[in-house]
């Protein structure tokens, strides 16, 4: 019988280098038959409480563009 993973997913601690607004997670998981890449940064609420900020794309997106210098209306 083949392992069902609907519905199931994995992080993973990520080796961020020196990058801080990198993810400190990262994995997969499977919601009702879709794949999403899952990243979650610890975060620190106000009361002292250590948490886990999640963040969930489709695996089948298509990539964001890079963002673009801001152009100055003509002038140097």
């Amino acid at each position: 019988m083949e392992y069902d993973n609907t519905n199931t997913g994995t992080l993973f601690v990520n080796d961020k280098g020196d990058n801080d607004k990198r993810p400190d997670r990262k994995g997969k998981i499977n919601i009702e038959g879709v794949e999403y890449k899952l990243s979650g940064w610890l975060k620190t609420s106000k009361a002292g409480t250590t948490f886990l900020s999640l963040q969930a794309e489709r695996a089948d997106a298509a990539p964001k563009p890079a963002a673009q210098p801001q152009r100055n209306g003509g002038g140097f």
